[in-house]
């Protein structure tokens, strides 16, 4: 199988810290958008759906921009996540403010290699699969690599449960 290379600052990252990590190609739909079925794609290449870590960006009512890597398709507990942030209100981010809060389309975003001011949390969930599938940074791919060593790159972000089972 021939091994695709791609740059981004988040192959960078990964690189300069000496982590292992395959690239997996998304085909994109005809407008340019990833497959909705992800999960069967990746099935049938043998990785586990749940495995995908997603990067849920969401705003703050004090304007701030926070990321939240969950995997394991669970769901944002809003609740928890106010609490957490001392937060009024939180919303998810809109389309157009993806790309201006992290650098990334919708569909790419990473949780690692984000600008600074974007606080970032992770659940708990991430650290319950061996291998797990992030963004790349580049719409059409992602990649994957151990959990552990998403961890350690995550390693100054707030731990915990943010999500909701139901």
């Amino acid at each position: 199988m021939m091994s695709i290379a791609i740059n981004s600052p988040v192959t960078d990252l990964l690189q300069h810290a000496g982590i292992t990590y395959e690239v997996i190609e998304i085909p994109l739909t005809e407008d340019k958008k990833p497959v909705r079925n992800l999960e069967e794609l990746l099935s049938k290449q043998g990785i586990d759906p749940q495995s995908v870590v997603r990067s849920v960006l969401f705003k703050t009512a004090s304007e701030k921009f926070v990321l939240l890597a969950v995997a394991g398709g669970g769901r944002a507990d809003w609740g928890v996540l106010r609490k957490h942030l001392n937060e009024r209100k939180c919303r998810m981010a809109e389309f157009d403010e993806v790309p201006e809060a992290t650098g990334y389309v919708v569909g790419a975003v990473p949780p690692v290699a984000l600008p600074e001011d974007i606080k970032i949390l992770v659940d708990t969930s991430v650290k319950d699969y061996e291998t797990v599938v992030i963004g790349s940074g580049v719409l059409g791919f992602a990649l994957s690599l151990k959990g552990h060593d998403l961890l350690k790159l995550l390693g100054n972000a707030d731990q915990g449960v943010f999500t909701s089972s139901s």
